[in-house]
């Protein structure tokens, strides 16, 4: 399973920025998707998943409210729909897919190349 993950760049604070992640190789439909982060000289760190069926989603604290994570299982794509963008915010992101049960157990077995996110205050 390939993914790729697009739509980072650069944003002044309390803007907004979609990602997205093309799935490729793979059954798409069938896999548990997420989202994480790693900025400079931190650890990797869970946004947001979302279920098999998009039925369920959950949200890393900081990031709820302003985040909205959705697939669209025809297009074999997940987005991250992030707003009111803080300097925080700034990180690599990656997405990642997964066989159901990822969703709960946060843990997910293919992994995107990483897409930046610069905000500026």
């Amino acid at each position: 399973v390939q993914l790729q993950a697009s739509g980072g760049g650069q944003v002044q604070a309390g803007g907004s920025l979609r990602l997205s992640c093309a799935a490729s190789g793979g059954t798409f439909s069938t896999y548990d998707m997420g989202w994480f982060r790693q900025a400079p000289g931190k650890e990797r760190e869970f946004v947001a998943a979302i279920s098999w069926t998009g039925g369920r989603t959950s949200y890393e604290d900081s990031v709820k409210g302003r985040v909205t994570i959705s697939r669209d299982n025809a297009k074999n794509t997940v987005y991250l729909q992030m707003n009111s963008l803080k300097p925080e915010d700034t990180a690599v992101y990656f997405c990642a897919g997964g066989p159901r049960g990822s969703y709960d157990r946060r843990t997910f077995l293919y992994w995107g190349q990483g897409t930046q996110v610069t905000v500026s205050s």
